[in-house]
Order: structure tokens, then C-alpha cells, then sequence
């Protein structure tokens, strides 16, 4: 038996009133086109019912025993977990359709001109909103098993002229309260451009997801019904931006019908099309159609806002949070981006968190690079580099900060958060006040360092959640969950990517940093802000180290380098791999390489784009990969020769081998950093990036430092995310359109001066002109040009102090007219690779720690 539905009262919401009358068309003349567009009063619904043009009768599928409409049992809504997938029609039914063309079209897909057989609708604005039901086609209707409800038959299309903050007080409303449903999780995917494959991986991962959710007969949240406790919301940046493929995913899916939205209503323009419908179809990344009832496939309620404009992902975030957000009141928010694809049960381990833990507003999963089928998306050294880093993050830095209960970032692509830890205090002070002030401020009034700090606004969020006043938030790692994401494959896209991840991560850490005592103003316990502190320190740090980079990578680079010929003292290994002059001279070659090859990267980075220099930023990582060769052949050797020389000096008793400063600075601190990433990995139960990807990180780590942090700092002017306003096109000037004349040519009407004393009247207004005297008026900038330049002069600055900084600190240790060379050089190389050492210790307990504690507490 099936578990017994909602009340009817719940499941039958009354449509919007809509009197049909038939309007046939009025012909003018012979030769003028029946059907104009212009014509007044012709709505974009295609007629689905009109007695002039029936639907087309498909044939359907006998319904499967004790599904709706079955003879033996009128259940509404029957459990979709592990049932057999209903018999498919053997005709041309809506999933079955023809096989193409021979001549079909390849590229984009153009877009499909609505129908023009309509129906006039004489509509009642709903509190002045325009809210229509539209029937979904027969043809779908057809070939799913439920058939009966209004959420299940017709589509609901709301044309929203408000601001996102007003929808609810405009008097919008969405079905989930018209239904009377509490919402347990609110799921946002938010999309630009993306193609339908993409889209598709994305959506068919969180409807796995859901369907998971229905099998968990025994919680007390979830169940064969659990469905009804989730909503997916899909928001498209632009609607002229949205890929037309994905539109057609949408459309089957039934959430999109095309010719129903509005640009205008009552005198306001659309600001967004909002689609609501519940489908009982998915779409794999193969475009194969999988239907409710079959496995992994339940009904999957969706809410399509696709915005009129592009206004960039954060103001897609402000129509989930503040517009849709108050009127359904979820529990958790989860926000994945299109194109990531989440785990199976990914999404329930991520609610058990905070389930599990009342305390905690925030949660991530590990982000996962896609590897392709049997790893050979490895085979590119750039996606392996990322593919070690992205691991290594999600087991010693995720798990450090989640045992402080403060993560510097939840990823956009793939987190979670409780909706009550984002809400606003009574005065409108609170995490979403400060996360979408910088949809206002980026990139028009804000100041630079603003500007820069919104360019990861996420972290913002992060932080002002654990600070709020007079609260006790946490943030939570869940190792459990995950979500996998196409990476950067090319150079340039990797290059863009990164400038505007470490540009967001620097100035707000920064942010973080300075606003240190707010979280004394929250109700942490004294341990809690005491451990925040300690974090406080740690990131100190670790930015400290993160700025010097570059002079620290060169200096480790010259000492290491210099051992091999005379050393920097003028001394000699006891066993060197060939001569002290050869050493010297490749010691000189490799030096002058490195400098030019900094050179090249601030000339490129201060007037060249990523996508124009493709060739020289991949010679250029090629380059420094080949530097870095050597380098690690010199820091193997110098320890294979100083174990062999302690050893025989100490006779082999260790206290005496601690006692030996290249043993302790070189070995013991080169040894500790790499045998705990083996360590931590294995604890993990994923070792497999070591031996994958590991070799590919190290040859990439010197263009990690130098390729990309000198572009990051060299464009801190350049606030964008990679997308634009919309562009319009000017009309002032008129429009000229081409027709073909009686010859067959084309021919274009113009509207010219023809008039005798129209043209004289032209030519005598330029005499006089010319005649008038002018004071020369004093040029002044625009706002926008201001502004332009007040961030390119706020960019040489901070990259001449970087520079001038980094420099000194080489200065200062590598000049070799200072007394006492060889004494410097061991202090300083033993403090970088001791203090490397002792982050990695860092993480590396706090990674056990989170281990430990997950093996109590869940």
C-alpha cells in the first residue's frame, strides 16, 4: 500500500480566473501578412485546447499497477523509490521522439518563433501581478505516471516587476505556502551561459539527490513522500544569455514554455520570468529522459527565475535569499553552481550537519576536480596541479578550520547554510546586509580595497556569521559530501580564474584580520574566541608568508642552486654532482633565466591579456617547471650528501645528527613537510593524488607563486567577474532596413535632406557656427574616468610596495658584499623551511583532530 497523500484542500490550489475567447485573425489585404506581430491583444500562450486546432493525440502508456489512474488504487502520490520505469509508448510520444534528420543543424540552436495561432486571454492582474496557469503539453501529460493535481498539470508563470528585496511585500507569492508545505531544504543552482550538458549534470545530480532523500523510510524528516520538503530554484542570469539547448532541457522538463513571458506589465518593466512546476521527468548529461518512477527519479518540485537582465551571480543570490527565501522560509539553503555535480547522497550528509548540530550556520563539501573516465583528464599537468591542491585543501586546511568552527570560505560552488544564522537583526545590520553590499558597491562607488574584498564576498559571509553580534555560529567541514567541478584546462582560463581568487582571498582575509575584535561581541564561549584567536594568528601568518612569496621562492631557489658550484660562502659540497665551475655556471645560466623570466611576467601582467598571450604564459610555466627541476635535483642531493656526511661525523647516533644544521634545516623540515602529506592522505583514505598528481604540483608550484600572483597584484585595478551589462543599441539616429526591389538587389529607405532650402539651411547653420567665438572651457574628468583612475594609481602602489619589499628581503640575504653570508643564508633558509614545517605540523594535527572528532560527534 502506498502511504496516504496530502489533504485534498493542500494539493488543489485554485488556478488564476482566465476567460478563453477566440480571436481569428483580421486580413487587411491579400498581400499582407495575416498574422502581423504587432497585432494588439495576442498573448505568446501556444493554444493547447482550441477546438479549431486539437491537440495531437499521442498514445500513452497503460498506467503500472496501483499508480494513479489505475483501476485498483486511487492513490495520489505514490512512493518513487526503487520502481520498475513505466512502459514507454511504442509511437511518437513525447520521450520516444523520431530519429533526426540526415540534414540536421549543427551549433548553437536558433530560436524557435512562437506559434501564431493564439487565443486571446482576458486575465485578472493577481494584487496587480500578472500570475498565469498554463496547461503543460498532453503530450507530457501523457507519459508520466501522476496526472491529476494543479502542480503536476499546469504550469505557473509570474512576471515579476519588483525589486528582489519587494517581492514579497508586492504581493507575490509562490505555490509551496499555497499548498500549505514547509520547506526542510531550498536548493539554488545558479547558471549563466551554460550549456545543456552541463546543466544537465548538475540537475540530474540533485534530483539523484532527492530521490535518496525518498528512501530514508526510517528518518523523521525524510520518507517516500520527502519530495515535497524540497525545492529546486533555477536561476539564469539574462534572459538573452541563457544557452537555447538548456532552455529546451527546462522545456521538457515542463518548467518553460516558450511565447508566455512579458516584457512589460501595466506600464512596469519585467525585472524576472519566474516559472513554477513539478516535474516527473530528468534529463542525464547523455539527454537520455529518465521518469518518475524508475530508479533514482521521484517528482522534483522547481521554481525557474530567469532574470531579464544580466546583473552577475550575486543579485541571482538576492532573488534566492531575499525574494524567494521569505516566502517559503526553508530550513537550509544549499548553493551549487551549474556545472558542479554533487555526490549521490551528497546533499543529505550536508542536512544531517545540521541536523545533527543546531549550532552550526554554515557547511561545505570537498570540491572534487573532475578527472574524466579512468583519470585521463590527468594526462594535462594543469588539471593534475589542480587536482593535488583541491585534495590537499580538503584534508589538512578544511579540517583545520572546521575544528576552530571558523572556515575562511564555503565554496559558492558546493555549500550549505542554516537560512535563520543569514538573517538581519531588526535594524537590517546583519551577514546578508554585508554580503550584498557589494552588488552595490563593486565596481561603481566602492573604494578599491572594497571592490577587490567583494570579488570574494563569499568569504564575507563566512566571516560576518561566526562574528554576529550576540550569536554563536559556527562553520563545519563535512568530508562525507561532495561535489565534483569541471577545472581549468588552459592556461589563460587558469590565469583569470586564479586573479580573481587570490585578489577576493588577500583583501578579504584582510578584512578578517582587521575586524578581529567583532567576534568578542558575539556569544561564543571565552574557549571558542580564544581558539579564534589562535586561527586569527595562524592566518596572520600564513598572509605574511603569502605576501614575501615571491622573494622567498627566489632566494630558496639561489641558495639551493649556488650549493651545487662554490656556495654562497665560496665552500664546495664534499660530493657534488660535477664540478664546482659547471655547478657555478649553470648556478649563473639558471639565475639570469629566472630574473628575466620575473621580467616578462610584469610586462605581460601590466598590459597583457591571459587569452592574448597564450604561448608566452605556457612558455613561460614550461620555463620555470624546468628551474624547478633543477632546483629539486639540488635539494636532493644536498641531503643525500648531508645524511651521508652527519652520519659519518655523528656516528650515527641521532642526537648528535640533530646537533648538525643542515641535517635539522634541510632533511628533518623537507622530510616532515612531504611524509605528512602522505600521512594525512592515507588517514584520509585517499592516497591516490599522491601518485597522480604530485610530481605535476611540484613542477607547477614556482608559476603558482610567480605566474600567478604577480598577474593577481599587477590587476588588482580590474574588479570584474568576466561578464557584462547588458548592451543596448542605440535608435536616435534611425534604423535602416533592407528589401529587395523590383531588380531582385537590396534596397534600403533612408530618410535625407532632399529639399533645396533644407540642405542651404545646413550649410549656412555651419557658417555661422564657425563665426561664434568660444571660451575655452577647462577639461574634466568623468566619474567613471575618476574612478579608473584612482584604481590603476591604487595598483602601482601596492605593486611597488610589493616589489620594493620582496626586493629588500633579497637584498638583504643574498648580497654577497654583507659580512657573514654563509651564517645568514643558513639562518634564513633553516627559518623558511622550519617555518613550512611547521604549518604543515599545524595542519596536519588539525586534521588528525577533526578525524578524532568526527569519530565521536558524527
Amino acid at each position: 500500500m502506498y502511504p496516504e497523500g496530502p489533504k485534498p484542500e493542500h494539493d488543489q490550489f485554485p488556478l488564476q480566473d482566465t476567460q478563453f475567447s477566440n480571436q481569428p485573425p483580421v486580413h487587411r489585404s491579400p498581400f499582407e501578412d495575416p498574422y502581423p506581430e504587432d497585432q494588439p491583444h495576442f498573448d505568446k500562450q501556444p493554444l493547447l485546447t482550441s477546438p479549431a486546432y486539437p491537440p495531437t493525440q499521442y498514445p500513452t502508456s497503460p498506467p503500472p499497477p496501483n499508480f494513479p489512474g489505475s483501476p485498483a488504487v486511487q492513490q495520489p502520490y505514490p512512493p518513487f523509490n526503487n520502481n520498475p520505469s513505466p512502459v514507454s509508448p511504442g509511437g511518437p510520444a513525447y520521450f520516444n521522439p523520431a530519429p533526426p534528420s540526415p540534414n540536421m543543424h549543427y551549433g548553437q540552436a536558433p530560436r524557435r518563433q512562437p506559434r501564431r495561432f493564439k487565443t486571446t486571454r482576458q486575465v485578472k492582474l493577481t494584487k496587480g501581478n500578472l500570475v498565469l496557469d498554463c496547461p503543460v503539453p498532453t503530450a507530457y501529460l501523457n507519459d508520466v505516471p501522476i496526472k491529476d493535481g494543479k502542480e503536476f498539470t499546469h504550469m505557473r508563470y509570474t512576471a515579476a516587476t519588483c525589486d528582489p528585496k519587494d517581492f514579497a511585500t508586492d504581493g507575490y507569492t509562490l505555490r509551496q505556502p499555497m499548498l500549505g508545505r514547509k520547506t526542510e531544504l531550498f536548493i539554488v543552482l545558479t547558471m549563466y551561459n551554460e550549456d545543456e550538458v552541463l546543466f544537465a549534470r548538475t540537475m540530474h545530480g540533485v534530483m539523484k539527490n532527492i530521490a535518496h532523500l525518498c528512501t530514508r523510510d526510517r528518518s523523521r524528516t525524510w520518507g517516500p513522500n520527502g519530495w515535497e520538503k524540497v525545492v529546486v530554484c533555477i536561476v539564469s542570469d539574462g534572459r538573452n544569455k541563457i544557452n537555447q539547448r538548456t532552455l529546451s532541457v527546462l522545456a521538457l522538463l515542463g518548467v518553460y514554455q516558450d511565447g508566455i513571458a512579458k516584457n512589460v506589465v501595466h506600464g512596469k518593466p519585467v525585472t524576472a520570468h519566474i516559472y513554477e512546476y513539478t516535474t516527473q521527468v530528468s534529463v542525464d548529461p547523455n539527454m537520455e529522459v529518465k521518469k518518475a518512477g524508475s530508479k533514482n527519479v521521484v517528482p522534483c518540485q522547481i521554481l525557474f527565475c530567469l532574470k531579464e537582465k544580466n546583473q552577475k551571480k550575486i543579485n541571482s543570490h538576492r532573488w534566492f535569499f531575499q525574494a524567494f527565501g521569505p516566502v517559503i522560509d526553508p530550513h537550509i539553503c544549499v548553493l551549487i553552481d551549474v556545472g558542479t555535480k554533487p555526490g549521490g547522497t551528497s546533499i543529505y550528509h550536508l542536512w544531517k550537519a545540521f541536523d545533527i548540530n543546531s549550532n552550526i550556520a554554515g557547511a561545505c563539501g570537498e570540491i572534487r576536480a573532475m578527472a574524466g573516465t579512468a583519470g585521463v583528464a590527468l594526462l594535462n599537468p594543469l588539471v593534475a596541479a589542480q587536482n593535488f591542491e583541491y585534495k590537499m585543501s580538503n584534508i589538512l586546511d578544511k579540517p583545520l578550520e572546521s575544528v576552530f568552527g571558523y572556515i575562511s570560505v564555503l565554496p559558492g560552488a558546493f555549500s550549505a547554510y542554516r537560512f535563520k544564522a543569514l538573517q538581519n537583526d531588526v535594524n537590517g545590520h546583519g551577514p546578508l546586509e554585508k554580503y550584498f553590499l557589494g552588488e552595490t558597491q563593486h565596481g561603481g562607488d566602492a573604494d578599491i580595497f572594497t571592490a577587490n574584498m567583494y570579488l570574494a564576498e563569499d568569504r564575507i559571509l563566512c566571516y560576518e556569521l561566526v562574528a554576529k553580534k550576540e550569536a554563536h555560529w559556527v562553520l563545519h567541514y563535512v568530508s562525507s559530501s561532495y561535489g565534483e567541478t569541471d577545472v581549468p584546462d588552459k592556461v589563460d582560463e587558469f590565469i583569470s580564474q586564479r586573479r580573481r581568487w587570490l585578489n577576493g582571498s588577500f583583501f578579504a582575509g584582510v578584512y578578517a584580520l582587521y575586524h578581529w575584535r567583532k567576534v568578542w561581541q558575539s556569544d561564543h564561549s571565552y574557549l571558542r574566541k580564544m581558539m579564534f584567536m589562535v586561527e586569527d594568528i595562524y592566518n596572520t601568518y600564513n598572509l605574511i608568508f603569502s605576501w614575501f612569496a615571491l622573494g622567498n621562492f627566489y632566494l630558496t631557489f639561489f641558495i639551493l642552486t649556488k650549493a651545487l658550484g662554490h656556495g654562497v660562502d665560496g665552500s664546495t659540497l664534499a660530493d657534488p654532482p660535477f664540478s664546482p665551475d659547471t655547478g657555478e655556471t649553470l648556478h649563473t645560466i639558471f639565475n639570469y633565466i629566472y630574473i628575466i623570466l620575473i621580467v616578462i611576467q610584469f610586462i605581460m601582467a601590466l598590459g597583457n591579456r591571459p587569452q592574448g598571450s597564450k604561448i608566452a604564459y605556457t612558455s613561460s610555466m614550461v620555463f620555470f617547471a624546468i628551474l624547478m627541476v633543477y632546483m629539486m635535483f639540488a635539494a636532493i642531493w644536498i641531503t643525500v650528501v648531508g645524511v651521508k656526511t652527519v652520519v659519518e661525523t655523528s656516528g650515527g647516533q641521532f642526537i648528535e645528527m640533530l646537533e648538525q644544521s643542515t641535517f635539522r634545516n634541510i632533511i628533518i623540515s623537507l622530510c616532515a613537510t612531504y611524509v605528512m602529506y602522505f600521512v594525512s592522505s592515507f588517514m584520509f583514505l585517499d592516497p591516490w593524488h599522491m601518485f597522480t598528481s604530485f610530481i605535476q604540483y611540484i613542477l607547477l608550484s614556482p608559476s603558482y607563486t610567480n605566474v600567478l600572483n604577480i598577474y593577481a597584484f599587477c590587476n588588482t585595478h580590474d574588479v570584474s567577474w568576466g561578464t557584462k551589462g547588458d548592451n543596448t543599441v542605440a535608435t536616435d539616429l534611425g534604423v535602416v532596413k533592407a528589401k529587395k526591389d523590383g531588380s531582385g538587389d537590396l534596397a534600403v529607405e533612408v530618410e535625407v535632406p532632399v529639399e533645396e532650402k533644407d540642405i542651404n539651411a545646413a550649410f549656412i547653420d555651419a557658417q555661422v557656427e564657425l563665426t561664434k567665438k568660444i571660451e575655452p572651457e577647462k577639461s574634466h574628468r568623468d566619474a567613471k574616468t575618476k574612478q579608473e583612475d584612482y584604481y590603476r594609481s591604487f595598483r602601482t602602489r601596492l605593486v611597488l610596495a610589493w616589489i620594493i619589499s620582496n626586493l629588500a628581503l633579497v637584498v638583504a640575504i643574498a648580497n654577497t658584499t654583507v659580512i657573514d653570508i654563509k651564517g645568514k643564508a643558513s639562518i634564513y633558509l633553516g627559518f623558511i623551511l622550519w617555518s613550512v614545517a611547521g604549518l604543515s605540523v599545524i595542519r596536519f594535527t588539525g586534521s588528525t583532530l577533526y578525524l578524532i572528532f568526527k569519530i565521536f560527534t558524527g
